[in-house]
This record gives C-alpha cells, structure tokens and sequence, in this order.
C-alpha cells in the first residue's frame, strides 16, 4: 500500500495538500520531518487542540491517537473523515483522491 509521501505528487496534482498533525512537541516534529525527508506539512500538537476539535481518539492501550484521516474542503468544510481503530486502520490513498476528485469536479 503507498503511503502518504510516495503519491504526494497526485495529491499536490490535484490541487490538495497534506497536513499531518501530530501530538509530539515542534521540535521533536522538525527533526522527525527533517531526517524523514517529508514534502508535505507537519503539525506539532502537544496539547491536543487539532486532536479535540476533530475528536480523534486517544487509546493508551493502542499506543496513543488512533489514526484520523480527513479531507477538508477550501471553506474549511470536513467532507471526508475516517477514525481509525488501529494504528494501521488508515484508507488507501485511492480513497483520498476519489473523495478530492469528486470534489474538483463539482467546483467546476
């Protein structure tokens, strides 16, 4: 399964841009995005505000936040959400671009 990073082109094609948020502190984010070489936008949220607003779960037993995977139009709209019940419960990248295509086609 592609990961996120390896079809951030299709995505950037597609006039969308990833964010991914995540709970650690900014410099813990800096260093992680630096030696991973990730194109796309890093978020540090050590205290949990992105996490609460879009009521991700934190599940101490499952290591942490669950995955959540959203698609957000330009008026800032959720139009596509999925709440993981794992740390590998996460869609296919197909499924993000359907969503985003659909999404252009009707903003034509």
């Amino acid at each position: 399964m592609a990961r996120l990073r390896d079809d951030y082109e299709k995505f950037t094609l597609r006039g969308a841009e990833i964010v991914a948020v995540g709970p650690d502190r900014e410099e813990v984010f800096r260093n992680y995005w630096a030696r991973e070489e990730l194109p796309f936008i890093g978020l540090p949220d050590p205290a949990h505000g992105v996490a609460r607003l879009y009521r991700q779960e934190v599940n101490l037993f499952k290591l942490g936040r669950m995955p959540l995977n959203s698609v957000i139009d330009i008026a800032g709209r959720i139009r596509y959400i999925h709440y993981g019940s794992s740390m590998t419960d996460i869609p296919r990248n197909e499924v993000f671009f359907n969503v985003i295509d659909e999404l252009n086609k009707t903003s034509m």
